[in-house]
């Protein structure tokens, strides 16, 4: 009667389960324990693709769940560094369009039938998204020039997300039977 979940999937619903307790910690300025809840977070983003994929259990509702809580995860931390003046808003806005307009785009190919299956662009991002809001979470008193080094990574991580958006627009209009 009822499904069994997978450890992959766990995984997925555990990142979803800290992202209001890493959000909390961050707005209380908790910012050791949030960042470790928030690498803790990170590190299960890369544990059950590779876990699902190393027991044989990539399913639908896997990707969907690991898709949805990767969101959660970088959108509620994007907002509770905004709210703690320790992210801009340009960014975060960006980041989290391009997020959900590659969601809307992978819902668009699964009801066309089109697999577009992710790229290393989309590791990269993810990547660089963690790294930068790992830093932004424990900023340093020390600028490096204007910015802090956290600044800096943000805009790696912009052009990453930017250009594997872009990656992932381009390889579904390849993949699109001509009409």
């Amino acid at each position: 009667m009822f499904m069994r979940v997978s450890v992959s999937d766990q995984l997925a619903i555990l990142r979803m389960v800290l992202v209001p307790v890493v959000m909390g910690l961050i707005i209380s300025d908790v910012p050791a324990w949030a960042a470790v809840l928030f690498i803790v977070a990170a590190i299960t983003d890369f544990l059950d693709g590779y876990l699902a994929r190393r027991m044989g259990q990539l399913t639908t509702l896997g990707a969907f769940l690991d898709s949805t809580a990767d969101k959660m995860l970088v959108t509620g931390t994007f907002l509770a560094l905004i709210a703690v003046d320790r992210a801009s808003i340009w960014i975060a806005g960006i980041i989290i369009t391009r997020e959900f307009a590659v969601m809307a785009l992978r819902s668009l190919a699964g009801l066309e039938g089109i697999h577009v299956p992710p790229s290393i662009w989309g590791k990269l991002k993810a990547n660089a998204q963690f790294v930068a809001l790992g830093f932004a979470i424990v900023r340093s008193g020390d600028r490096i020039g204007n910015w802090y080094l956290d600044e800096y990574l943000m805009v790696v991580a912009v052009v990453l997300t930017l250009y594997s958006g872009w990656d992932y627009i381009r390889r579904f209009f390849v993949s699109r039977p001509a009409a």
